[in-house]
């Protein structure tokens, strides 16, 4: 998700002077704000200013919102002169809404600005930059995100229960109609499911619903912090038979998951250009742009390129996403992956797709793995996708050598330029590619894919 402004206190905001301010914007920040810089004559002359709603190359009215040593932060109130970049949101409520923060600008400026903000992390942390640069995955912006979270507050000032992602200010919750980067079968019903919500006896310990959607199956799990009773249970399956929803509850941490309605609720999607099958459960990581994930696999497919006869390791490999369908074109797979749940299932996975020549094995891979009997095998290929942390404890202990190409996809740019500083000026790689894929439409998140291979 997009950075916003931390919080401030109400007596913070009153000693901030809030008057709207002139300010030229010069930038873009990589959280998708616009930079300005106090003008000459100012106390604070050449102090950096975050202004939220803005965007490079326009002048605006701001109001300040929040301040630091190093920086002001604040939101743009009034366009005086406008971007031709500037689009007209989409969302009613975009600008309230911390789901997106980029609805503002083009759609085809937004995957540019977060080319740049892959490149400027190269230089800037890992000192290094590639010999060429990939063109962008993108595809369509709006309706695809297939999980997520929305948080539930009932608010007796208005006499009703919000539902919605978190404001731009994390302490409140957006009280959304509608979302249109969400998958459409859910975004036009929140405003149902927050008047069942309402409706409820448990309608105050009903913190969050999490949404998962499968090609067959959308499911929606509600963590509730004491136990529903039979009207509200009965309320929970009558919304879903309507609106053909899997409910699951939540009453405490994930393995307390349990399907409400209907019975056994099953949830997969399928890759079909490698005629794969990958069921899930609800609160699994998947991907959260089903149509950019298969353009992601091609990808990383492609740059790998597997030959006959090669071993590829996936690390972080989850569910199978990357690993099935490198089993379609490998001789042997192996995957490794932390969540034990997730390797039980992509061990389901295998075996659904009939592939006994892919295996998975369960190990934390920011730890030491000398003793994991998969670190001493010998493999041809590696394709990494870590989460945010990246990769670099488990790149500090691989035997690299042998392995001829290294395709790293990654959610978070600045890790990816770290350990990209670590393969080509500690082990001697070369980065010969990168690139941004959209995986995230309208938000800052920027999902890369890099190649690396011996120098």
């Amino acid at each position: 998700m997009p950075c916003f402004p931390r919080p401030q206190d109400p007596g913070t905001l009153a000693r901030i002077d809030q008057t709207p301010f002139e300010a030229d914007i010069l930038d873009l920040s990589h959280d998708g704000r616009g930079v300005a810089r106090r003008p000459e004559g100012h106390p604070n002359a050449g102090k950096t200013v975050f202004v939220a709603g803005a965007v490079a190359g326009e002048r605006v009215m701001a109001r300040q919102t929040s301040r630091s040593r190093h920086f002001d932060e604040a939101e743009a109130v009034e366009v005086l002169q406008a971007s031709p970049e500037r689009v007209e949101p989409r969302c009613p409520h975009f600008g309230t809404c911390g789901g997106c923060s980029l609805q503002h600008l083009a759609e085809d400026r937004q995957i540019v600005a977060k080319a740049r903000v892959l490149a400027e992390n190269f230089e800037r942390i890992g000192h290094v930059s590639p010999e060429a640069e990939l063109p962008p995955l993108t595809g369509a912006s709006w309706g695809y995100r297939r999980k997520g979270r929305f948080s539930v507050r009932r608010v007796e000032k208005k006499d009703k229960t919000l539902v919605g992602f978190r404001e731009r200010d994390p302490r409140f919750v957006a009280e959304l109609r509608e979302c249109h980067t969400v998958v459409p079968k859910l975004g036009t019903r929140i405003e149902a499911l927050a008047k069942l919500v309402d409706g409820m006896d448990a309608r105050r310990a009903i913190p969050q619903i999490e949404f998962s959607a499968g090609d067959d199956a959308t499911a929606l799990v509600f963590r509730h912090l004491e136990p529903l009773g039979e009207r509200d249970r009965a309320a929970l399956v009558d919304f879903a038979k309507e609106h053909d929803f899997a409910v699951f509850l939540q009453p405490k941490g994930i393995d307390s998951v349990a399907p409400l309605w209907p019975e056994d609720p099953q949830l997969s999607f399928r890759l079909a250009p490698w005629d794969v099958e990958l069921g899930f459960r609800p609160l699994d990581f998947i991907q959260v742009n089903a149509a950019l994930n298969e353009k992601m696999i091609a990808r990383a497919l492609e740059l790998l390129d597997v030959q006959p006869g090669e071993r590829v390791l996936d690390l972080f490999c989850g569910l199978g996403n990357f690993t099935l369908p490198l089993g379609r074109v490998a001789a042997e797979v192996v995957g490794v992956e932390g969540d034990a749940g997730l390797v039980a299932r992509a061990r389901e996975n295998a075996e659904r797709n009939g592939m006994d020549h892919v295996r998975f094995h369960v190990a934390d891979l920011a730890t030491d793995l000398k003793h994991e009997p998969w670190m001493r095998a010998g493999f041809d290929k590696l394709l990494l996708d870590p989460a945010r942390a990246g990769a670099l404890e488990v790149l500090k202990q691989l035997p690299l050598k042998g392995i001829r190409r290294i395709v790293y996809v990654s959610c978070h740019p600045g890790s990816l330029a770290r350990d990209a500083g670590y393969l080509v000026n500690e082990r001697g790689w070369t980065l010969r590619t990168a690139g941004v894929m959209d995986m995230f439409p309208h938000t800052a998140h920027v999902e890369s894919i890099a190649v690396f291979e011996p120098a």
